[in-house]
């Protein structure tokens, strides 16, 4: 072997120990590897990434998004949509564990109290309803009645946790988060999962549509329902988005040269993709939030020019329209419903708020051949109990907490319309029929979305946690 061919063979090996990762890519660009690797990067490109990028779900899917309507304070199952008639006769006679009764008006005990309507059945399907809901009776045979859910808790913050987010104690992820985390959105620049508060947060405050243990990304992002939805939506006056553009190109520069520093610092990389969405946002929200630009009929629809029904017509229209754009999970807030006294005025008040709106959701959604991909949830945090404690000598009756019974409704997406599932006892004091922990109804929910409860996990303090913390199951009856 000549001597130049032995140099050749060492040059050769030596080139090839010292071949690293940078260099090897490097040589690709003069092969038919510069393709297939320009072919791939063209791929990607083409694809959104992130956190919020679509996902494939577990499940074939029924519905596509949620619009998750919540009833804060607990609305009475007994006065909405699950008539007790036996406490007619009970009405201001004292309570007693055994069921007997006896008249007894004195001051602290409790006492049995009938609902201040009568109720009748509606629909084809023959669900009951109270005589103030005129507008959702058009609408029942659309509607998935279910009457076993039980809580664990008959305290409000507790109770709105548990709901919202499985966990009674707070800190954990909100369904919505789970939700975005599990499918991503059809939207890249809209929020994933938008929430339409009252002007006062709901009892437990934000952490109801937090991201928890989650990436940063995934926790909700709410409207404020006064003045500007988001604050500093519109740049400064001079600001042009070109302008605006090269700001944040400088600031992510100098973010990711912090993030290569402290890379374990996940809510960092959620700020610098967060100043992203917020500069498209700029160009997509206005023009969504905008509902004038809908026409009069729609609006009446709503009940969006009455003086009882504008503040909530106007979140579900917009619910609708964020719908059309693609966010996945938006959460709707009505306060009010805590009636320990005043029952008739109270519940009366808020059940005409919400009467018009919820059924104009549904006709529109429906007429826009949205309803079957678009899962409705109507729920409180609890029920109220069939007796109360005596307030003024017993004329301003109302109910109080009962985390044994109450009742939810489902519309759209895959639900078993027109039909009402389990059931409560004579007095409503607790589920008898079909009963199932929030927990199972959660898992549900889940699937209907796609997801798989035992599948939609992440690693947290030492184990794969999940929104049924332990597990659960669904409800075969709730499901078409």
């Amino acid at each position: 072997m000549s001597q130049n061919l032995l140099q050749q063979i060492a040059a050769n090996q030596a080139a090839a120990r010292s071949l690293n990762r940078r260099s090897f890519l490097y040589s690709m660009g003069a092969s038919l590897g510069s393709i297939a690797l320009t072919g791939l990067n063209a791929k990607a490109a083409s694809s959104p990434v992130g956190p919020l990028a679509l996902k494939k779900p577990h499940l074939p899917p029924k519905a596509k998004n949620c619009i998750f309507l919540m009833m804060e304070g607990g609305p009475s199952h007994i006065d909405t949509f699950d008539p007790k008639p036996a406490l007619k006769d009970l009405h201001l006679q004292k309570f007693t564990r055994s069921g007997e009764a006896k008249s007894a008006m004195e001051s602290g005990t409790r006492y049995y109290v009938q609902s201040p309507w009568t109720s009748r059945q509606v629909g084809q399907s023959g669900a009951w309803m109270t005589k103030p809901w005129q507008h959702l009776a058009g609408v029942a045979d659309d509607i998935c009645f279910y009457r076993g859910c039980q809580v664990d808790s008959v305290n409000h913050p507790t109770a709105m946790f548990q709901v919202n987010t499985g966990n009674r104690f707070g800190g954990d992820p909100a369904m919505g988060s789970w939700v975005t985390y599990g499918l991503g959105s059809e939207n890249q620049d809209l929020p994933g999962f938008i929430v339409l508060p009252e002007l006062s947060y709901p009892q437990g405050g934000s952490p109801n549509w937090g991201n928890g243990y989650l990436p940063a990304h995934y926790q909700g992002t709410p409207l404020r329902p006064q003045g500007s939805p988001i604050l500093d939506l519109k740049p400064t006056a001079g600001i042009s988005p070109e302008h605006q553009r090269e700001n944040l190109n400088l600031l992510s520069r100098f973010n990711h040269d912090h993030l290569k520093e402290h890379p374990w610092q996940d809510d960092l990389q959620a700020r610098i993709e967060n100043y992203e969405l917020a500069f498209r946002m700029q160009m997509q929200v206005p023009g969504i939030l905008d509902i004038d630009q809908e026409d009069d009929k729609t609006k009446e629809l709503y009940g969006i020019g009455n003086d009882e029904t504008e503040v909530f017509g106007r979140k579900l229209l917009l619910a609708r329209r964020l719908v059309e754009k693609g966010v996945r999970f938006i959460q709707a807030y009505s306060g009010g419903w805590d009636s320990h006294d005043f029952l008739e005025r109270a519940h009366g008040q808020r059940i005409r708020n919400i009467d018009k709106p919820i059924a104009g959701l549904i006709k529109d959604l429906k007429q826009r051949g949205l309803l079957d991909e678009t899962l409705i949830v109507w729920c409180g945090e609890f029920g109220r109990s069939p007796d109360n404690g005596i307030r003024d000598g017993g004329a301003a009756y109302g109910r109080d907490h009962n985390s044994n019974a109450m009742t939810m409704w489902f519309a759209g997406g895959g639900v078993n319309a027109g039909h009402t599932v389990g059931a409560t006892d004579e007095l409503g004091a607790e589920a008898v029929d079909v009963v199932h922990n929030i927990r199972d109804v959660h898992v549900s929910l889940l699937s209907l979305l796609g997801l798989d409860d035992n599948k939609l996990t992440y690693f947290h303090a030492g184990r794969f946690k999940q929104m049924s913390q332990f597990g659960g199951q669904i409800i075969p009856e709730l499901i078409a």
